[in-house]
């Protein structure tokens, strides 16, 4: 089945009243569904939010947002931890010693100077060491 399809299935699932639509009542039981909960105060705040045509209520194509954009936290959020297993004891940047030193743990030997190249691959500012956002970048598919 199609990406957007199981979007559509369970997009209709949300919508009780079967009007095309999530209103802030239909979130809220969504929320409910799935274990977490929403007060009418957030869920209300969550349509003006999310609602693209400004109609207070939730089309499809606002709830693929999203669900997609809840995805891209959770690919965020992964990203960090992977960022804080390379990074120098808390420093908020790689050196070419701490990458060095992971990439063992991973079985991967390279040189100071391997590593050195890697980074300046991707060291965007040439600070020679790699910070959050330039880490982001070397891992992002090209």
């Amino acid at each position: 089945m199609e990406k957007y399809e199981q979007y559509q299935r369970v997009f209709d699932h949300f919508d009780s009243n079967g009007d095309g639509r999530i209103c802030p009542v239909e979130l809220r039981q969504c929320v409910g569904s799935i274990g977490g909960e929403m007060t009418a105060e957030e869920a209300e705040a969550a349509v003006v939010l999310m609602d693209s045509d400004g109609d207070g209520l939730l089309c499809l194509e606002d709830f693929v947002r999203i669900v997609e954009g809840a995805g891209e936290e959770e690919k965020a959020g992964d990203l960090k931890a992977a960022f804080k297993m390379y990074e120098m004891e808390g420093s908020g940047w790689i050196t070419a010693k701490s990458l060095r030193r992971m990439l063992s743990r991973l079985g991967e030997r390279r040189s100071v100077e391997e590593c050195r190249n890697m980074i300046a691959r991707f060291d965007m500012n040439g600070d020679g060491v790699l910070n959050f956002d330039e880490f982001k970048a070397m891992m992002s598919p090209s």
